[in-house]
């Protein structure tokens, strides 16, 4: 059902007292605050982790784009789980090896249950494939996650939990690309928080922040964080508006963003500096043409969509730009809208709402769960799910936009995907969770998203572009194609970025993959030595024959050439 903003109640309200253990009383909170919480109705103890069976039925759709969507909550074999299921993912992509991510969940051992936990899977061939290990906290009610990376490659996860009666977050760390995670530790929090590290390389370089719902916050605020990589997590402080159910920037220069439910915006450009007292510059209502949505429709017991807030990290004319999204309703019949905003000024201002979906006045489609992430050359990526092929009906396909002029004009809609329904395995709890995730590149985006192609509630990684593992600005096939980058085993992923995700493919060190170290000994002799030589020298140029009939064709592309003649050379002995 739709609710109305409360801006004007919000705007009055004053910080809530209490400690850990006394969340506010329904009495303090707004009605539409109440009807989202995020606690366990079973206990653990009802849980089952089915076995993984070989054979399992794994299904995807057919690719309406050059890339499929892979699942990524899947067994050991790459199958699908059976009567699982797996929601409101968050997705982070370590910049030092894009080839490596990560994605976490809200994990459902079993649909007939709505006891969840922190799950993960970890990439290190740039989303291909996944490995789901299983949950961070075995046991443990976790919920709402939230990740992100610092400048170092180091990946950070944000979990909510219940400690008696209070909402807690604690963040886990992982150093080694997401396979294995620390203890975690406690970072104050409440029910649906957001975390965003600093990359800026300025006094705020490395700096943790956490936003929260104050009406259900752990400590006398809504705000933390940490000036020391995550080590420790300071007081609780009040953010003005009090934003809720939104998502955080860092702007080129550190100064920090926090958006949410009332299109509120608050900012401070001072907190970056830890020797600075804390306090926000001020905070803004931005127009984006009607209100927010949630509790109906597609999702019926969660969001239709967060506010998102980003920043332009570009060298180019949109350099700082700060910009909003949100799945809108709009008044009159239409339920909802992908709307957006800009401010060139630092957040002061902001322009007129610009409508991102493109579907005809009239189609009184649902544009649901849109979700927003700006390039490092300022392309400005958008998707949602979109029921304008199933009129009056909830069936949702994935649709993507992208605007190259700082949201003044936006790309023809593109539908990503065939049509799911959003209304099928239900882990006993009614919705796909609360939100879906990206990372933008120069070349693309990496999402992680939820849907029902099998008939239940599971996580998917999708590239949408060519892949850019190395982030020189070119596609990876193109790289392979001009021997600018090796591809000794013929997967199609530069060897560089192999090795950067995973070091262990080149135990010695040499640069060249273990596996294609022995690559050169063509008469199977144990040595590369003249003989080898030779024999490629003399199949020079294109192969008649398939790659792996053909001496000397190494790399495996269909031509004996310099690629070839190096690897031999690179192994002689």
């Amino acid at each position: 059902m739709r609710y109305t903003m409360l801006c004007l109640v919000l705007a009055a309200l004053t910080p809530l007292a209490g400690g850990a253990d006394a969340p506010a009383t329904t009495e303090e909170k707004p009605a539409k605050l109440w009807m989202h919480q995020e606690a366990p109705g079973d206990k653990p103890g009802v849980m089952l982790r089915l076995p993984a069976v070989r054979g399992q039925r794994l299904l995807l759709p057919p690719r309406n784009n050059p890339y499929a969507p892979v699942q990524v909550n899947v067994n050991e074999f790459g199958e699908n789980i059976l009567n699982d299921a797996a929601n409101e993912p968050s997705i982070a992509v370590d910049p030092t090896a894009p080839n490596r991510m990560v994605i976490g969940w809200r994990q459902f051992d079993n649909i007939y249950s709505d006891f969840r936990q922190a799950g993960w899977g970890y990439s290190k061939d740039g989303g291909r494939t996944w490995t789901f290990p299983g949950v961070i906290d075995p046991g443990v009610f976790r919920s709402d996650p939230v990740l992100d990376f610092d400048a170092e490659g180091i990946f950070y996860y944000n979990s909510l939990t219940i400690v008696g009666s209070a909402y807690v977050c604690d963040v886990y760390k992982s150093t080694d690309g997401g396979e294995t995670w620390d203890e975690g530790v406690s970072a104050f929090g409440g029910d649906k928080q957001w975390m965003a590290i600093d990359r800026s390389g300025g006094v705020g370089h490395g700096n943790i922040y956490a936003n929260w719902t104050l009406w259900y916050s752990s400590c006398d605020g809504q705000f933390t964080r940490s000036y020391d990589g995550g080590f420790v997590f300071l007081d609780c402080l009040d953010v003005p508006g009090y934003p809720y159910w939104g998502t955080i920037a860092i702007d080129p220069d550190g100064a920090l963003y926090v958006s949410g439910d009332g299109m509120v915006v608050a900012k401070s450009s001072t907190l970056q500096d830890q020797n600075l007292p804390p306090a926000f510059d001020f905070y803004t209502y931005v127009n984006l043409g009607g209100e927010a949505q949630g509790w109906g429709g597609p999702n019926p017991s969660g969001l239709l969509g967060q506010v998102w807030v980003a920043s332009d990290h570009s060298d180019g004319p949109t350099h700082g730009n700060i910009y909003l999204l949100c799945s809108i309703d709009p008044g009159g019949t239409d339920p909802l809208d992908v709307m957006f905003a800009r401010s060139t000024d630092g957040g002061l201002s902001w322009s007129s709402p610009v409508r991102v979906n493109d579907d005809l006045p009239g189609t009184n489609a649902w544009q649901w769960f849109s979700t927003m992430s700006v390039a490092p050359n300022g392309r400005i990526d958008v998707i949602w799910n979109d029921t304008r092929n199933d009129p009056g009906g909830y069936d949702s396909e994935l649709y993507y936009s992208y605007s190259t002029d700082a949201g003044v004009t936006w790309s023809p809609n593109e539908a990503l995907c065939p049509p799911w329904d959003p209304h099928v395995g239900w882990p006993q709890q009614n919705k796909i969770g609360d939100y879906y995730d990206m990372v933008s590149d120069e070349l693309g985006v990496h999402l992680a998203f939820a849907t029902t192609f099998n008939g239940e509630q599971d996580v998917y990684y999708l590239r949408i572009g060519e892949y850019d593992c190395n982030g020189n600005g070119i596609p990876d096939p193109e790289d392979i194609a001009s021997e600018t980058s090796d591809d000794c085993n013929a997967n199609g992923i530069p060897d560089e970025c192999e090795i950067a995700a995973d070091p262990d493919l080149d135990a010695d060190g040499s640069g060249i993959l273990d596996e294609c170290e022995a690559r050169g000994d063509i008469d199977g002799d144990g040595d590369v030595d003249t003989a080898d030589l030779l024999a490629l020298l003399a199949n020079w140029g294109d192969c008649p024959e398939p790659p792996e009939l053909c001496p000397g064709d190494l790399d495996g592309d269909g031509d004996v050439d310099t690629a070839d003649l190096l690897t031999l050379l690179a192994n002689w002995g």
